[in-house]
């Protein structure tokens, strides 16, 4: 404790830091005055609805910053930039070329890479603006409008995202963190108040009886951020010697290091995969049933809405499709032969296994068993809000504690953490 509070005090006493600290608050602030500016013609009680109704919908709130929950000019936030990101990370891993690129030229690869990805996010924005706006009006929550009148709410609301993004790095030059996931844990952490008012309400109002619930919630939820930090941080050690070389008069190696492994390598990735092959091929058919009347659309679309409300069916391939896609995400990022190979020619051994197709293989087959570990872990925290929904004596969404908010929340923390603790080192030395 006397610890914390000592780097505490060293943060606002170096110059620098503060300066680092207050850029990033003010930054934060200017995001959410954007987000509180509507575009015109907006129908808060039928948006409303709909965020309470569809968990796509609230999904997207999250990666919006919250943008999108009274549809302002920042309505689809950072959504372009992160999927652009995500297409970039999936292609590195399969074209040669990009792969090169980022373990050849380290970090001048990862520059060329950060600005492919800033180039693919200005017409994936326009693209999401387009499709935001006409599904929108599928629901009567924004009126018909003219060619003009839709070309300029795509302008705004494209150029909000592309502001966002560009709030975003100067957060991470100029600030403390990273500047677009301070940006999602800002719109999550800016809804908590209303949560825990809109709780106390319920609770107040009825009475007493439903106290043991509450408590049990409460218990839940220190449980499941302890849960997620120790996930989160958790990792597999594989010792690794380099073997000793004899150079003239003098030794060379025989060094012991170790390969950290960690338990959740995919993050929330595999949860955005899940949740959008999961609700996009619903919303498709409830829009084209809404725009072209026909049985067949209509049908279809019925049955996928029906099975998706059913919580047990829909908690049941929501948790099989994290599962997999964690072991998907984590067999693409994760290449045990090139750390085979690095290792071999670096003259380093894991003890007890031979050097080239074994190493690769006992690679494998630990981040195997580890991966699924944090593949459950993962689909647990994702379907605990439906669990506790569906447990609650009144159905509140507002007790539901896990899910994609609660990763991103806790990870966001300690990241912000560390990087403090190594500008604090770093002032030290």
């Amino acid at each position: 404790m006397n610890e914390f509070l000592l780097k505490f005090i060293t943060v606002f006493k170096d110059q620098t830091l503060r300066k680092r600290l207050t850029f990033t608050i003010l930054a934060l602030i200017g995001f959410r005055l954007l987000a509180a500016i509507p575009i015109p013609g907006v129908d808060s009680i039928s948006l409303a609805r709909l965020l309470s109704s569809s968990q796509l919908f609230g999904f997207l709130n999250i990666f919006s910053g919250g943008g999108l929950s009274n549809l302002s000019i920042v309505m689809i936030g950072v959504g372009p930039f992160i999927t652009s990101s995500i297409i970039i990370q999936l292609l590195t891993m399969i074209l040669p070329k990009w792969k090169a690129l980022m373990h050849d030229e380290g970090e001048a690869g990862r520059l060329k890479l950060s600005k492919y990805s800033r180039w693919i996010t200005p017409p994936l924005a326009i693209l999401q603006a387009i499709g935001f706006i006409i599904l929108l009006q599928s629901q009567g929550i924004l009126p018909q409008m003219t060619f003009i009148q839709m070309a300029v709410n795509v302008i705004v609301v494209s150029a909000g995202s592309m502001l966002l993004m560009w709030i975003g790095e100067l957060i991470s030059e100029f600030g403390i963190g990273n500047g677009v996931s301070l940006i999602i844990f800002a719109g999550i952490v800016s809804r908590l108040p209303t949560s825990i008012a809109q709780t106390y309400t319920k609770f107040a109002s009825g009475g007493t009886g439903d106290l043991p619930f509450y408590i049990a919630i409460l218990i839940v939820a220190v449980v499941a951020v302890a849960g997620v930090v120790y996930i989160t941080e958790a990792e597999r050690s594989v010792p690794v010697t380099y073997a000793k070389q004899v150079r003239g008069n003098k030794v060379y190696g025989g060094a012991s290091t170790y390969i950290p492994l960690r338990l959740n390598q995919s993050g929330v990735i595999p949860i955005i995969f899940a949740l959008s092959i999961l609700l996009i091929p619903q919303v498709i058919f409830t829009t084209l049933s809404k725009l072209v009347s026909h049985p067949l659309i209509a049908s279809y679309s019925g049955i996928l809405a029906g099975l998706l409300l059913n919580p047990w069916f829909h908690g049941v391939i929501y948790f099989i499709l994290i599962v997999l896609f964690t072991y998907f995400y984590t067999a693409v990022t994760f290449d045990p032969q090139m750390i085979s190979e690095n290792l071999q020619r670096s003259g380093a051994f894991i003890p007890g296994v031979r050097p080239g197709e074994h190493t690769r293989d006992h690679l494998g087959n630990i981040v195997t068993r580890i991966t699924l570990v944090g593949a459950v872990f993962l689909g647990v925290i994702a379907i605990l809000p439906l669990l506790i929904q569906g447990l609650s004596p009144t159905g509140d969404q507002s007790v539901a504690v896990g899910g994609t908010s609660l990763l991103i929340v806790v990870s966001v923390v300690l990241d912000l953490l560390k990087k403090i603790d190594a500008q604090v080192a770093m002032r030290e030395y």
